[in-house]
Parts: C-alpha cells; structure tokens; sequence
C-alpha cells in the first residue's frame, strides 16, 4: 500500500512535507563499463553513507567482465537501480543516460573504481542548501594507489565565476555535485563523446549557475593500470579534453588559437626535454656536479 500525504494527519503531513524538504534526494550516478574488480568498493561506500535519502543509478555499457554478477546482490536494495545498454555506447551516451533516468533534486558522478567518505553527500546537501544559487558545487580529493591507500590529499581551487571564456583550465575537481534543475537548463551531454564528458558537463553546468568550491575532501580518487589517470590513457584524455573546449569555443565564438599554442604546444616541448633530462642525470657529468655542489 502507498502511503498518500493527504490522508495523514495534519502535523505528521508537515513533519514528513519539512523532513522531504530538508532532505532532497540525491542521485549517485555510476556509469559502469568492466570495473567489476571495483565496483564493490565503490556501492558500499555509498550505502554507508551518513545521509538517508539517496538513490543509486548504475548504467553498465555492455561490460564483458564480472561487474553484473558483482552488482547482482547490491539490487535487493530497493534505491539501487540497474540498467544496461544493448551494446557499448561509450561514456558520454552512458553518462547522459544516467543523468536522465535520475529522479533526485541533487546528482553526482562516482566513478565505478573510486569511493567517497562517510560524510560526503550529507556535506554536499547542506552546501546546496545554503547555496540556492549554485549550479555545481565540488570538493577537494584524495589520490590513491591501487588498493585506495591514500597517497596525496589533493586541494583545488575557488573557479571564477561568470567568465565568458571559462575553460576549466585548473579547479573542478572528480567529485562535482549538481542540482538537476540547472542541468536541464543546459543542452544536456554530449553523448558522441568518448572521453572528457566531465568536462562537458562542467563547463555547460558554469553557464546555467555559479560554481562553488568545498574545500574538504570527500572522494577517494584511484590511480591503477586500468584507469583513466594513466600515461596511455591520459594522452587520449587530454584530446577529447581539447576536443570539448573547441566544440565550446565554436558554440561562443571564441579563438583557441594562441591558448593552444600555449598549452599544448608547451606540453609538447616539456615531453621533448623530459628524457634528455632523464640522459643528464644518469651521465658522468651530472655525477661529479652533483658532488661538487653539495
């Protein structure tokens, strides 16, 4: 039977009107592809959060690993729910899909090989509600190795608000919040995107709304062979990285000319000088300098 709030008493009917209020739903989105080796982890961290009101949507993009069977036991939990493409569709399309099979006021991303503390969404709540204006709200991190050992606490910054050319060069971090209604203020993700999709959804939530920093770490981020955070895998980012500012450009008519030419290229050279330094110091020359300074 469902509970109707009309035929409740007239205090209990504030009580739970005020209760729904204070406690919005929160929507942790975990789009999944062939993290089975993790995905434990990270749905266990959320159901022992402090907050109560949160559902989780998990979308698996055709994995061919053991993730389905890892997740199988985590439905019996009536605010887990699990959907699956029919086929590999790619980030963007799985993210966007979360996003839109989302029912909470407030949603963020949990990537399937990471966690969050304790506290994290009960904190990002209470920021949102204090912050009626702000469309993404995100914290500061952990790095960890392999087995989520901490090995940096990871600080970002304060992002200025209401620049036009807004790039996120430097401050939105992994763990970003939103609330639904900016979002559908937006032209929502792009789903041909294969990677960098988290910056799409930044920079279109930094137009809709302010951007605010929490400075706590509240997300346990995991570097490993497999991740996103690797040399290989890291290069392919940084393109759809560029990918996603040039097709935002475009949108504003902005010239990426001469800040391309100051990152990339520059990052190009500091990969030319990387393994002449690595040359220099392991030289006959660099041995009996080193001795002689000290």
């Amino acid at each position: 039977m469902r509970l109707r709030l009309s035929n409740l008493p007239l205090n209990l009917n504030l009580n739970l009107n005020l209760r729904m209020q204070t406690q919005p739903l929160f929507s942790v989105l975990v789009a999944n592809y062939n993290n089975g080796r993790y995905i434990a982890e990270c749905l266990d961290s959320v159901l022992k959060q402090e907050y109560p009101n949160i559902e989780i949507i998990i979308i698996d993009d055709a994995s061919t690993d053991s993730s389905l069977q890892i997740i199988e036991p985590y439905l019996q939990h009536s605010h887990i729910k699990l959907l699956s493409n029919e086929e590999n569709k790619g980030v963007g399309y799985t993210k966007k899909r979360c996003i839109d099979e989302a029912s909470g006021e407030i949603c963020g991303f949990l990537d399937p090989d990471d966690t969050l503390t304790l506290d994290a969404i009960s904190k990002m709540v209470r920021a949102h509600a204090s912050k009626s204006d702000a469309a993404l709200i995100y914290s500061d991190y952990y790095e960890c190795d392999e087995h989520l050992q901490i090995t940096k606490a990871y600080k970002t910054e304060q992002v200025i608000n209401g620049q036009y050319d807004f790039f996120n060069d430097k401050g939105i971090g992994p763990f970003a919040t939103f609330k639904k209604e900016f979002y559908e203020k937006t032209n929502g993700l792009n789903p041909t995107l294969k990677r960098a999709i988290d910056q799409d959804l930044y920079l279109k939530l930094y137009d809709t709304g302010d951007c605010i920093h929490l400075p706590e770490p509240l997300y346990y981020y995991r570097f490993h062979k497999k991740g996103l955070s690797t040399n290989a895998q890291g290069d392919l980012a940084y393109y759809w990285f560029w990918v996603v500012r040039i097709l935002r450009a475009q949108e504003k008519g902005i010239n990426l000319e001469h800040h391309f030419n100051d990152t990339f290229i520059r990052r190009k050279r500091i990969w030319y000088l990387i393994p002449l330094d690595e040359k220099f110091r392991k030289s006959f020359v660099f041995k009996v300098l080193r001795k002689w300074l000290k």
